[in-house]
């Protein structure tokens, strides 16, 4: 069953790249986000229960970025926009 598990959270989150890396979905709406959130999120609990330390910190923080990201469009910001005074690279 875990493995099932993280095939398709995997899934999810190939796909919302792929179509962002081929411009069909942009990487700050929920379309993007979301299935990332929750595909890096079943990853990462997958992954707590068998011990890959390494593969939780990766989905772990994916998750984060994510979730954060999610946060900010339901507030009305635009995920990766700097806040007013907040200088961007």
């Amino acid at each position: 069953m875990d493995q099932f598990i993280q095939i398709v959270g995997a899934l999810l989150v190939l796909a919302a790249f792929l179509l962002a890396q081929f411009d069909i979905l942009d990487a700050r709406t929920f379309r993007y986000l979301i299935p990332n959130a929750v595909g890096s999120t079943a990853m990462a609990i997958t992954a707590v229960v068998t011990g890959d330390w390494g593969f939780v910190f990766l989905e772990g923080v994916w998750a984060v970025v994510s979730y954060l990201g999610i946060v900010q469009r339901l507030v009305g910001r635009s995920p990766g926009t700097a806040q007013k005074g907040t200088p961007q690279s």
